[in-house]
């Protein structure tokens, strides 16, 4: 792993240099083989009266991480930013993996002899259908139907318009209206 070390508003020591590229080294652990590829570390260290600031940012084939702390102690902002950029190494792995098993899961559920080119998606498989005539009524009796309905969404025929609307209930308690005619 290439590290390299930007000081702002004081001069490092060799101790301090020698305990950050050691912590560092330790992210390589936690990286899989596509990603540990010559990975590079910009450390930027800075102090600024009584904050001692850390800004780190990861670099290697397929990633790119950032992260940020200060605190009181040059060595625990350190820490605290390993920390918080293992944790990201470690999230990035983890999807991947279940990504991996996701598509060995696939390839063994798959007719044998019959495997899917590489790169190409297999297709989604729809598991439930239901069949729905939209009643007729205002926007804002759907509103209140949705109210009392336990689904996110309500498919309806406006009766203004005479056209299949779709309301649904957004994250602030407030609606959304889906009129493909408009």
């Amino acid at each position: 792993m290439n590290i390299s070390f930007t000081f702002k508003n004081f001069e490092a020591s060799e101790h301090l240099k020698n305990y950050a590229r050691t912590r560092f080294e330790k992210l390589m652990k936690y990286m899989d083989e596509d990603s540990a590829h010559n990975p590079e570390l910009q450390v930027n260290l800075a102090v600024e009266k009584f904050r001692h600031m850390a800004d780190v940012a990861l670099s290697a084939n397929d990633l790119h991480l950032t992260a940020f702390e200060e605190s009181e102690d040059m060595y625990s902002t350190i820490d605290l930013v390993l920390d918080k950029l293992g944790v990201q190494v470690r999230k990035l792995r983890e999807k991947k993996k279940s990504r991996r098993r996701k598509v060995q899961k696939d390839m063994r559920g798959s007719e044998a002899g019959a495997l899917e080119p590489e790169g190409v998606e297999p297709e989604e498989i729809i598991v439930e259908a239901e069949k729905f005539s939209p009643k007729p009524m205002s926007v804002e009796e759907a509103a209140m139907q949705l109210d009392n309905l336990k689904y996110g969404f309500l498919v309806f025929l406006n009766a203004q318009t005479e056209r299949v609307n779709v309301i649904y209930r957004r994250k602030k308690s407030d609606y959304g209206l889906i009129d493909p005619g408009m």
